[in-house]
């Protein structure tokens, strides 16, 4: 029994290795497709720090795979890592870099200026999450091998032939360990986009990317730009129609480099990547802050100096509205809040960033009157806009519409109340409610009808859509606000599950609301909130024996099965299926299937959603004719 004594016999100390394998999502954030990824990750990182020290001009990623899971080889001409001996230790420097926490030669800005692996543990975490590494160096005439698994040495420095001074570099070949990971794949699509960041924020660098997994067909990609942050401006910008012309700056000030490029577009949201040390940062940081700050000051200042007359008070947000921009810094010692660098944290870089994009800002739009008065006028209509949906708000708020105690009285709740523990289904339609409220179970399943199709948010002002009582009901139900009220601490609900016919007019509903959130709750669909549920197509009979199936393909196999006399029900609508059938097929949770919606390539989602929801018809009329092939399935 237990005595609950506290003793030195308790504690465990771990080597590095050992610490990094017994808690692994404290250095590449969890053990799933993304800490997966995150290895990667850092082998990338170190061969770009070679790239933006002047040394590499070539990168290339290769993927294969062995025995089911993915094998992953970054390959650079750089300065190749260093092989002689470190005095202290009596190792090769390769091997202390490979199997010691915080060591590395970024720590005094001696041999890299700037970096973006600067803890010293990329290497070392790779190295110890891996089934095995194996590490090539040519340098100095000599190409160079060593091998490791799990954070250690398993075969030890060699040389394995000569080297010449055009094939130096580094190749870091490793396989990602299936005790450690719940996952066997790298995430290719999240990849490309880093690549792509990587190689507009470096001109001149090439990257080649090899998929040559088995099973794929093989492909090569290589991604390389000559005008940098100019051409990626354009790249991001993608589909949307440009209000402005572009506008870039690259400046150095106190050991610090600031690159920034930005336009105005004719969309109601703002789409900027920041970058530090060519790393994306997802969550910005004060390099973002000072952007952002510098954007208002400059222009309520040349709007105040040139006394024009908008008629409302501008506020940061309106600056923001319809802005792409990129924000890329070089800078020593960043400070990331994580090893993931997800968001940057140096305070004096705010000021750095403020001063250097304000001054030239402001001379910019002194010098350009036309172009100013395009910014202005997209300022001033967006906080007029902002305006008018403050006053809808407020009314909506005094018919307790919106962030009142009054639910919609077409919400059919559910008693628990432990926002952990329930369900929202989110239903196309009367019937199919119907059925669904019978159907459910009442303790912690919610039902939400809407009736026909919502407002598309993606071309209609917020006056409208404060204004639509659709999206009226569905905000209070939720609980958790909207916009900049936003917060998803109040959700009432776990899961939001869209659960729409299986036809076209589903689809359509689907994406409405699909843009609802993406556009206005994006935070719901990156916590994972957000779910489709698959209700069957089909239903294949044959005496008592009765199947739900999901696609075509399971309709025949399960014909082959019954052989013949089977009968085949189709479900075009939900209200089709009694509560019974709705409640076992779509709602129940050991039988449904559920999709979560993720976005994981933020990106090119926002592209799509403007091509297919925006106001450029030619643009979707040319993306359906071009994508028509990809077609499996269509309802007529």
């Amino acid at each position: 029994m237990d005595s609950g004594e506290y003793t030195a016999k308790h504690i465990m100390v771990l080597s590095g290795t050992q610490g990094i394998r017994k808690r692994p999502a404290m250095y590449i954030g969890s053990t799933g497709s993304q800490g997966f990824l995150h290895l990667l990750y850092e082998v990338l990182d170190n061969a770009v720090d070679e790239a933006m020290a002047g040394y590499c001009r070539n990168i290339t990623v290769t993927i294969t795979n062995e025995d089911g899971v993915d094998v992953a080889e970054v390959s650079d001409d750089g300065r190749g890592i260093p092989v002689d001996v470190l005095p202290k230790e009596g190792k090769p420097a390769l091997e202390v870099i490979m199997t010691s926490l915080h060591s590395g030669g970024k720590f005094n800005n001696e041999a890299y200026k700037v970096s973006g692996g600067l803890h010293g543990v990329g290497l070392t975490v790779v190295n110890s999450l891996s089934e095995y590494t194996v590490v090539t160096v040519r340098r100095g005439g000599k190409a160079y091998r060593m091998q490791f698994s799990r954070g250690q040495v398993t075969s030890p420095l060699e040389v394995i032939g000569d080297a010449q001074e055009s094939e130096r570099g580094t190749t870091v070949r490793f396989k990602p360990d299936t005790e450690i990971f719940s996952t066997k794949a790298f995430d290719t699509i999240s990849l490309t986009e880093r690549l792509k960041d990587v190689a507009y924020l470096t001109p001149g660098l090439t990257i080649k990317f090899i998929n040559a997994r088995e099973g794929d067909e093989k492909r090569e990609t290589v991604f390389k730009s000559e005008r940098g942050i100019a051409d990626f401006l354009d790249h991001i910008r993608d589909k949307a129609e440009p209000l402005t012309k572009p506008v870039t700056l690259n400046k150095q000030a106190n050991g610090i480099t600031i690159s920034a490029a930005f336009q105005y577009a004719n969309t109601y949201t703002e789409d900027l990547y920041s970058f530090v040390n060519k790393i994306r940062t997802g969550e910005g940081g004060t390099h973002v802050v000072g952007f952002h700050t510098a954007l208002t000051r400059a222009i309520t200042n040349y709007i105040s100096k040139n006394k024009q007359k908008i008629g409302v008070e501008i506020e940061g947000s309106d600056t923001r509205e319809g802005l792409v921009a990129i924000v890329s810094i070089l800078m020593p010692n960043p400070e990331f809040e994580g090893q993931t660098k997800e968001k940057l944290g140096n305070t004096e870089i705010k000021n750095h960033v403020d001063n250097a994009v304000y001054s030239f800002l402001s001379t910019y739009l002194e010098e350009n009157p036309a172009e100013a008065a395009k910014i202005i006028t997209k300022v001033a209509n967006a906080a007029q806009a902002r305006e008018s949906a403050k006053k809808a708000r407020d009314l909506a708020r005094k018919k307790s519409l919106f962030e009142g105690s009054v639910l919609p009285g077409k919400l059919a709740d559910c008693t628990e109340t432990d926002p952990e523990k329930t369900e929202l289904f989110i239903v196309e339609g009367e019937s199919a409610a119907g059925s669904s409220k019978q159907g459910r179970d009442r303790f912690y399943q919610a039902i939400l009808p809407l009736k026909g199709k919502i407002l598309n948010v993606e071309k209609a002002s917020e006056e409208k859509i404060f204004n639509n009582a659709e999206l009226h009901s569905l905000v209070t139900a939720l609980g958790a606000g909207i916009k900049e009220s936003f917060s998803p601490q109040n959700l009432r609900y776990n899961k939001i599950i869209l659960l729409t016919d299986a036809d076209v007019d589903g689809s359509h509903i689907r994406t409405l609301l699909l843009t609802f959130f993406y556009r206005y709750m994006r935070a719901l669909i990156d916590q994972g909130h957000i779910y489709i549920a698959q209700p069957p197509l089909y239903k294949v009979s044959k005496g008592r024996d009765n199947k739900y199936v999901y696609s075509d393909a399971e309709m025949e196999a399960a014909l082959k099965e019954r052989g013949g006399q089977a009968t085949i029900q189709r479900y075009k609508g939900l209200g089709e299926m009694n509560p019974e059938q709705l409640w076992e097929t779509t709602m129940e949770p050991n039988n449904r299937i559920l999709k979560r919606v993720s976005v994981r390539d933020a990106e090119r989602a926002n592209s799509i959603f403007t091509v297919l929801m925006g106001m450029d018809v030619q643009q979707r009329r040319q993306f359906l004719e071009e994508h028509s092939s990809e077609v499996s399935f269509l309802d007529v």
